[in-house]
């Protein structure tokens, strides 16, 4: 049976222990044997928090440690001496629930996101305080004036659930053997700050790409830029699409009316089910890096990034490309030569 060790930060019972055995001489090596450390956390201990022409003292090293980890944590969003508090809290006095100030907020200053604080953490900053008369008037600005906070899980899922899902476990085996062209998984992909979105299609036999320009990341734009794209290739070569659980899926219905795929759920936290569109995801963040702004390129710019990747090699079709390999599949499936194109007349340049 393995057994782990969990690493515990230098005490100040080992610093007064370092201190004595360096005034006595001995190693870096020799205090890490006494403690049972490692020789690198002795060293990098003394390079740390030594004052510059005096020698290590036990005393001086644990305040020098300890305000180094007070320095390290990040300031919270709702620091009480933050103008940001101070406004907060005067809509609280109005007797303005956490959701209507955070909305308000996010409104009044669209383009500066330091103002813009969460009802989650308005919420968190009233009950994180110590008990006592500020607490008491901060729960007593809320509607419900709870001495304690609800569970938010109480009750129901607050994630909701996509109605009239269909799980990848019904799926045709057909999809699974890769031998027929046709079946494709999606994706979006997002910009800085989740603020843009770009849609992925792959196909799994080919490995083709198609990327759909997306206003946001919405079911009305997943609506709209999968069902454009879809409907640009020749109805044989779609027949199912497969999907996380994103919300933005959640009209897969009518996605599935305009476009006449099958589509299908993976199951929750299971990125594996969609193997080859994570795959493409990573290929296709060479040209849009993470923290991109996506809603700068235009279609025709995607497109561009689609062809490239469709006319790369790839190992997994022994260096022939997405175009060829497909183009082999359709040739094999002796399909009606009016079938055999990728794309309709609309979407030839793409």
């Amino acid at each position: 049976m393995i057994q782990t060790t969990q690493y515990r930060q230098l005490q100040p019972e080992d610093r007064m222990t370092m201190a004595s055995m360096k005034h006595q001489g001995f190693s870096a090596r020799a205090m890490a044997r006494a403690l049972g450390r490692s020789p690198s956390t002795i060293t990098r201990e003394f390079e740390r928090n030594t004052l510059a022409g005096l020698p290590y003292g036990s005393h001086t090293a644990q305040l020098s440690s300890a305000s180094r980890r007070v320095a390290a944590r990040p300031a919270g969003k709702l620091d009480f001496d933050s103008v940001r508090w101070g406004a907060v809290r005067t809509l609280l006095d109005w007797k303005w629930s956490p959701q209507q100030i955070a909305a308000t907020l996010k409104r009044v200053f669209p383009d500066e996101p330091e103002r813009h604080v969460s009802h989650e953490t308005i919420y968190t900053a009233i009950y994180a305080q110590p008990r006592g008369e500020l607490r008491k008037q901060l729960v007593a600005c809320l509607r419900h004036g709870r001495s304690t906070r609800m569970p938010r899980s109480r009750g129901e899922d607050r994630r909701g659930q996509i109605p009239d899902m269909v799980s990848i476990h019904v799926r045709p085996p057909e999809v699974d053997d890769r031998v027929m062209p046709g079946h494709w998984e999606g994706d979006f992909i997002k910009g800085a700050g989740n603020k843009s979105s770009v849609g992925v299609l792959v196909e799994r036999t080919s490995r083709l790409v198609l990327l759909a320009k997306m206003d946001d990341a919405t079911a009305a734009s997943a609506l709209a830029g999968f069902s454009a794209k879809l409907n640009s290739i020749a109805a044989p070569l779609r027949k199912s699409f497969t999907y996380d659980q994103g919300k933005e899926m959640s009209r897969h219905v009518e996605l599935a009316r305009s476009t006449g795929v099958k589509v299908y759920f993976c199951d929750p936290h299971s990125p594996w089910q969609r193997g080859t569109c994570e795959n493409t995801n990573g290929l296709i963040r060479q040209y849009l890096p993470k923290g991109t702004d996506l809603s700068v390129f235009s279609q025709d710019e995607l497109d561009g990034i689609a062809d490239s990747l469709n006319t790369r090699p790839r190992a997994t079709h022994n260096w022939h490309t997405p175009l060829e390999v497909f183009a082999q599949t359709l040739a094999s499936s002796h399909k009606p030569s009016s079938s055999c194109l990728l794309y309709t007349s609309d979407a030839a340049d793409e």
